[in-house]
């Protein structure tokens, strides 16, 4: 058996105890790994696999830091160690440091090209950052070096439906089945084209699927929303209804959602937001544009207009926002909103600047950006005092078109409340009197927008929503579909067509919408 290279210069029982530490650390004998692996280093402290593992170990025992301070010491003497710079990627990562894990990644495939896994490490950060483009060209590469990783297939597929190139996609998520049959990702994104019926040949391959047991629970949810969407396509509503309803349920067992705690919130944060100090500077903020509300309402429709705007850049859906207040009451120890009367105006300032510091990536080009992440109307009631100079575009629909479009789909990062029809109508309900309050209070910036309005007349109303943000008129943003971006939300394939008036889907279940009805406040069928 060939020496391992990066054993070099290590006597073999110094070899033997490297492999022993690494597979302590893979059986979490954390003790034990530190044990084998610092006597290691004792003897030999430059070593740059003993190093290595000693980063890994820490990255295991949540030491992100120091698994980064290893690795560049360790990088300070072997500075052409690709290994070492891919490790460095991923402990930046662990760190929240994207920049930096990219930057590390992008050094270990230039010295060693022929390595995948930093190619796909490398693809999936740029996915992340929204630039879709070089996601494709790093995950070709990893799909070439390694075609069998399946992982890669089905993130390559979402990047390039992310650029509506929908043909590639297809072909991606149809090789992911065939490496794995039954892998609700790449079901997932075949259903999310929706310009693009599933066959009959997709049907009967669900079907077989389904009837398996050794099934994962994510990949049985993700099947069944696809039958769901490829029975309504057949016209065949109440088996549709079934297969939605089989998803959520089994989703709603793996990831419970209760609505005692989402109304508890509700009332701290409405009665803690109607006082809040006057804005340090009542500007900051100016360049951001909220879009906020249900998902599934059109805001992916509306980012889109704003996006073919010269002046505008479509971020999608960030989370930098829920970040900033979620390390604040980290730091103060105090969940939020319990910590709002007790934030200053300093404190406020200080919160907005980190959110524009961290999403500075997106003014590079354009002067104003879009967030689109819809659950970030939770904090909109804060934003005058936080970026008190930011437009909140609210959005929405039919509600009962915008909860049953809820209901039927898989989200890349699953909204719990969509589980049952009861816990959607309710979150809606408190979603929409939460904005009806705090519009009240700030309706300088705070603006609704319908999407029903767009439909019936679509010149008046874009010139309505560039006017609420700012912006004048620009003829590119009537032809939106048009517009060159990336587009990563189940909208994508939507909102690259022309205004669609024939959106409703929910009143062919008639009765079977009763209980959503209900829930809602709406008359029953």
């Amino acid at each position: 058996m060939p020496a391992n290279p990066r054993m070099a210069g290590l006597a073999t029982d110094d070899v033997e105890r490297l492999h022993a530490g690494a597979r302590a650390i893979r059986d979490r004998a954390h003790a034990q790994a530190e044990r084998l692996i610092g006597g290691v280093l004792a003897r030999h402290p430059r070593h740059p696999e003993a190093l290595r593992l000693l980063a890994i170990l820490q990255l295991h025992t949540q030491r992100a830091a120091q698994a980064v301070a290893s690795l560049r010491q360790a990088i300070e003497w072997h500075a052409r160690d690709a290994q070492l710079h891919a490790d460095l990627g991923n402990a930046h990562n662990a760190c929240g440091e994207r920049d930096a894990a990219i930057a590390a990644w992008r050094r270990a495939v230039e010295l060693e090209p022929q390595q995948p896994v930093p190619w796909f490490n490398l693809g999936r950060a740029y996915q992340g950052q929204g630039d879709s483009l070089a996601a494709v060209e790093a995950l070709q590469r990893t799909r070439s070096l390694a075609p069998e990783i399946l992982p890669a297939a089905i993130l390559l597929g979402d990047a390039l439906a992310h650029l509506g190139r929908f043909d590639e996609a297809s072909a991606q998520y149809r090789d992911g089945l065939r490496l794995h049959p039954a892998c609700g990702d790449a079901w997932r994104g075949l259903s999310n084209i929706k310009t693009v019926a599933l066959s009959d040949a997709d049907a009967a391959a669900l079907a077989a699927q389904l009837q398996r047991h050794d099934i994962a629970d994510t990949d049985r949810i993700a099947m069944n929303h696809a039958l769901g969407k490829l029975e309504e396509d057949r016209g065949r509503h109440p088996q549709a209804f079934a297969a939605f309803s089989a998803a959520n349920a089994l989703q709603q067992r793996l990831t419970p959602w209760r609505l005692p705690p989402f109304e508890h919130y509700l009332e701290q944060a409405l009665a803690m937001t109607e006082t809040l100090p006057e804005p340090v500077d009542p500007a900051l903020g100016r360049e951001v544009i909220f879009i906020v509300g249900m998902p599934r309402s059109g805001s992916t429709l509306f980012e889109q207009i704003l996006a073919a705007h010269p002046q505008v850049e479509g971020a999608s859906e960030l989370q930098e926002l829920g970040i900033v207040i979620q390390q604040e009451s980290m730091r103060r120890g105090v969940p939020y909103p319990q910590w709002i009367p007790q934030a200053s105006a300093q404190d406020w300032q200080r919160l907005g600047r980190d959110y524009l510091a961290r999403t500075a990536h997106w003014r590079t080009a354009r002067s104003r950006f879009t967030d689109k992440l819809p659950e970030n109307w939770k904090h909109a009631g804060v934003l005058r005092a936080m970026l008190p100079g930011a437009t909140i575009v609210e959005t929405r629909r039919d509600p009962l078109e915008t909860a049953w479009s809820c209901f039927k789909q898989q989200f890349y990062s699953q909204p719990h409340f969509a589980n049952t029809l009861a816990d959607l109508g309710a979150y809606l309900r408190g979603c929409e009197r939460a904005m009806d309050a705090w519009r009240a209070r700030d309706p300088a910036r705070i603006r609704l927008h319908r999407y029903e309005d767009l439909l019936a007349s679509p010149e008046p109303r874009v010139r309505a929503l560039l006017a609420d943000c700012g912006l004048d008129f620009d003829p590119a943003c009537m032809r939106f579909h048009a517009a060159a971006r990336s587009v990563r939300t189940a909208s994508a394939a939507q909102v690259r067509q022309p205004l669609q008036r024939d959106t409703a889907r929910a009143a062919a279940y008639g009765g079977l919408l009763d209980p959503l009805r209900v829930a809602l406040g709406l008359p029953t069928a």
